[in-house]
Parts: C-alpha cells; sequence; structure tokens
C-alpha cells in the first residue's frame, strides 16, 4: 500500500473531511490534499505529524509495515 492509498484509508476509518485532517496536522489544506492525491511526498517532519496524528508508526504510513 503506498502513503496516498493509507492516508485515505486512515482518513476514511476516522471519518473525517480533508479539512478537518489538514488542520489537526497543522498543514494547508492543499498540501494535505497533495499528499493524499500522491501528487506530493512529504518530508520527515510531515510524516512525523502525520504518525502522531492518526497514532501510527511512519513505517505503517508508508506501507513498510502492516502493523499500526
Amino acid at each position: 500500500m503506498t502513503l496516498s492509498e493509507r492516508l485515505k484509508q486512515l482518513r476514511d476509518k476516522s471519518n473525517m473531511k480533508q479539512e478537518e485532517i489538514a488542520k489537526g496536522m497543522g498543514i494547508p489544506l492543499r498540501t494535505y490534499c497533495r499528499y493524499e492525491y500522491g501528487e506530493r511526498e512529504p518530508g520527515v517532519t510531515a510524516l512525523w505529524r502525520m504518525a502522531d496524528f492518526y497514532g501510527v508508526t511512519i513505517d505503517y504510513l508508508v506501507g513498510r509495515s502492516d502493523v499500526r
């Protein structure tokens, strides 16, 4: 699973809108959308924020592990 697929899956499970996710992560909405659509790759700081927000590991986010 790719990062963009994982982000979409996590957002769907949380029943939140992209706007809410971006605000919760402290990043611009357009930036989050680009990550979710696979148009842009996040840096380390953004990956940390995503992992912390969803309560998962970075390896889980990027598809290297299925263990949250």
